[in-house]
């Protein structure tokens, strides 16, 4: 069960729901968790972005505190040890790279960038080493995708649906707009308590047949057999391989699986009885050196110090073979010079390798390699009979947030429910 779960819907409008989860606890790419000062957390999706009102209306629902993201201004550049004036040649020159993407990404998108990576563009045409790991960290974790195999073409089409780069990019009035006291599960739980008795976890998914008589039969790794008339499925494309279909998907929706990749992000919160960094240059950072990272400032008003670190795409891969006091000390060790040696000793650290968990298999969501025009955002969601389908993925606003996961899950369910409907008042008319 995730932010995107339909059933919470289909069941307020009177239709019997089961949900099927993989994992052993509910929530999907949400994962939130408590700290030992006792303040709450995110290690999974956290921000409410400007203008995410579906997310913030779940958030209300369940009273929770929504919370301006602090922020002094524009993040402190690193390099080297040593901090970057954003009025470099080498930031002044990513920026207009970026304004460049931005523009084309509203107005023509040439069908050949398909072809060219992320990568190799900048390789090629950036001339600064500075602006080259700026331009390649911005993107990283703006998509999490490994750049060597994201092309240009996909990253400027998924531009326009999040409202453009600078809000992907921004803290205030931006993605990371707000957050909330009680961290996201509050709302993974209160939808989790809508549906009491009613969701199963531990419970893999092998096959899923579609028979002549609109009867869907779902098999689990456990052995156990569920039917249904209706089956929503928000699991990820690359992360099908695990599933059998009866009869067997279309040729599109299995290149789609087979071209498409879950984002690689790993994430981690260095918790501090408060955030003394904003005496000084604030808790923004971007870390060129690597691994690459952006640096946030989660903590919630009057609470303790939350010290936030995002590494994405194939720089988080090298933080994986070390162990996780070695990766606290490299992290925070590349802050100690501006923000003094107390970002050494937190009193509580919290960290999540997305791409290494076994039921997600990444986040914050599918993209598509390379060189295929399969897997584009929005990702095709058209119902294959009795199947609909459902995830961040195929959200036509905001895909890879909250918001666009909830949109996706209002979506199918609605799908749904008109479909039993429509078959409902066919079957009463063959009854007269």
């Amino acid at each position: 069960m995730a932010e995107d779960d339909p059933a919470s819907e289909l069941n307020r409008q009177g239709i019997d729901v089961i949900v099927l989860e993989a994992s052993p606890n509910i929530g999907g790419r949400v994962n939130s968790t408590n700290t030992k000062l006792g303040s709450n957390l995110d290690l999974g999706g956290q921000w409410i972005g400007h203008g995410h009102h579906r997310i913030t209306s779940l958030v209300n629902k369940e009273r929770g505190t929504i919370y301006q993201t602090f922020s002094q201004g524009l993040p402190t550049v690193v390099h080297e040890g040593r901090t970057v004036s954003l009025f470099s040649p080498s930031v002044l020159l990513a920026i207009i790279y970026l304004i460049f993407l931005e523009i084309a990404s509203r107005i023509y998108v040439p069908q050949s960038w398909i072809e060219l990576s992320v990568d190799r563009a900048i390789a090629t045409f950036v001339p600064s080493e500075i602006a080259r790991r700026l331009l390649r960290l911005l993107v990283e974790v703006s998509s999490t995708a490994e750049l060597s195999l994201y092309s240009v073409y996909g990253f400027a089409n998924a531009i326009p649906l999040s409202g453009g780069l600078m809000t992907m990019l921004g803290t205030e009035g931006g993605a990371q707009d707000c957050l909330v006291v009680e961290s996201m599960g509050i709302t993974t739980s209160m939808l989790a308590s809508e549906l009491s008795g009613k969701i199963l976890t531990g419970m893999s998914v092998t096959s899923v047949s579609q028979s002549e008589s609109d009867k869907v039969t779902v098999c689990t790794a456990s052995g156990r057999q569920f039917y249904g008339r209706k089956v929503i499925i928000t699991v990820p494309p690359p992360m099908l391989e695990n599933i059998t279909f009866d009869p067997p998907m279309p040729p599109e929706r299995i290149l789609l699986q087979k071209n498409t990749r879950m984002g690689v992000v790993y994430k981690a919160i260095a918790v501090f009885e408060k955030p003394f960094w904003r005496e000084g240059l604030g808790g923004e950072f971007l870390v060129l050196d690597d691994p690459a990272c952006g640096v946030f400032d989660c903590s919630s008003p009057g609470g303790p110090g939350h010290l936030f670190f995002l590494v994405a795409g194939t720089p988080a891969r090298q933080l994986d073979a070390l162990e996780s006091d070695s990766r606290r000390g490299l992290l925070l060790s590349r802050l100690a010079q501006h923000l003094g040696n107390r970002v050494l000793h937190p009193v509580d650290w919290h960290e999540k390798a997305w791409h290494l968990d076994e039921y997600c298999g990444g986040g914050y969501l599918a993209y598509p390699v390379v060189g295929t025009s399969d897997g584009h955002l929005p990702m095709p969601h058209e119902p294959i009979k009795n199947l609909h389908w459902a995830g961040t993925e195929t959200a036509q606003e905001h895909p890879g947030y909250l918001e666009g996961a909830v949109q996706s899950g209002e979506r199918a369910a609605n799908e749904v429910a008109r479909a039993l409907r429509g078959a409902h008042a066919d079957d009463k008319k063959e009854k007269k």
